[in-house]
C-alpha cells in the first residue's frame, strides 16, 4: 500500500467520523426553560425525567430552593433527544397544609418557554 493513498484514506475517515459524531451531538442538545414558583409555598425540590423512565433522578435545584414569586433558569443536558419530560415539584409546608408534591406529565421543554407552578 502506498503512503499517499493511506493518508488520503485516513483523512476521509477522520472527516466522516467527525461528521457522524457532530450530527449525533447536535441532535441531543440541551434545553433551557424558565421555572416559576407562583405558589404561596417554597418549592423545595424539582425533578424532570423522561416519561419512559420510572426514576425521578436527581433534584435539579440541589441545595437551593425557589421562594414564592421567584423564577430560575433550568437546563436539561442529559443527552436525550426527547422533548417531553415529566415534572415533579415538592412544595414545603404552608399555613394549614403539609409538604406536598405537584406532578405534571409530558411537558414539552424544547420550546424554551416558561413552566409555572400554581396552587
Amino acid at each position: 500500500m502506498n503512503k499517499p493513498w493511506l493518508l488520503a484514506s485516513l483523512t476521509i475517515f477522520a472527516g466522516t467520523t467527525s461528521l457522524l459524531f457532530g450530527a449525533q451531538s447536535a441532535s441531543a442538545e440541551s434545553v433551557t426553560f424558565t421555572l416559576v414558583n407562583s405558589t404561596s409555598r417554597v418549592l423545595e425540590e424539582f425533578y424532570a425525567s423522561p416519561p419512559s423512565t420510572d426514576d425521578w433522578e436527581e433534584d435539579i435545584l440541589g441545595v437551593d430552593v425557589l421562594a414564592p414569586g421567584e423564577s430560575t433558569q433550568i437546563t436539561i443536558d442529559d443527552g436525550r433527544e426527547d422533548c417531553h419530560y415529566d415534572f415533579k415539584g415538592v412544595l414545603g409546608p404552608g399555613e394549614g397544609v403539609g409538604r406536598g408534591a405537584l406532578v405534571q406529565s409530558s411537558v414539552n421543554v424544547c420550546d424554551g418557554g416558561t413552566y409555572e407552578y400554581t396552587e
